[in-house]
């Protein structure tokens, strides 16, 4: 699990490989990742956007953005958290993504960016 924070915001990040989605001799690797957003801020927050960053072992660059995270924008008083499972195919069986959120404190509507640390996409049998 990878977790970084940013302006009291902490991001978790735990990657797994879907084998039943997967059908590697189409090169068609499916990955998940579950992303635990933690408000340890004195303030109340709420997820705008997301921004991805995905990268495969061919070199290949992909960016995906938009608004919230799988159709919401949470909103986390101090000391709460939202959880949620997302995925990402790839061509590769080897990857990385890293991203960014946009949040708005709402007391002020001021805006402000949060880093989602990068975590690898491997399968298992990769990772002897």
């Amino acid at each position: 699990m990878e977790t970084l924070t940013t302006h009291g915001i902490q991001i978790s990040v735990e990657p797994f490989y879907l084998p039943h989605e997967s059908i590697p001799i189409q090169h068609r690797y499916v990955f998940a990742y579950r992303i635990t957003i933690l408000n340890q801020s004195s303030d109340t927050v709420q997820l705008l956007r997301r921004h991805w960053h995905i990268v495969e072992s061919n070199g290949v660059r992909r960016e995906v953005e938009g608004e919230g995270i799988v159709g919401l924008q949470p909103v986390l008083s101090p000391g709460e958290s939202h959880q949620y499972t997302s995925w990402c195919p790839l061509m590769t069986d080897v990857g990385k993504m890293h991203g960014e959120f946009q949040m708005v404190r709402i007391e002020d509507n001021a805006k402000f960016e949060v880093k989602i640390p990068a975590f690898k996409l491997a399968p298992p049998f990769k990772m002897n």
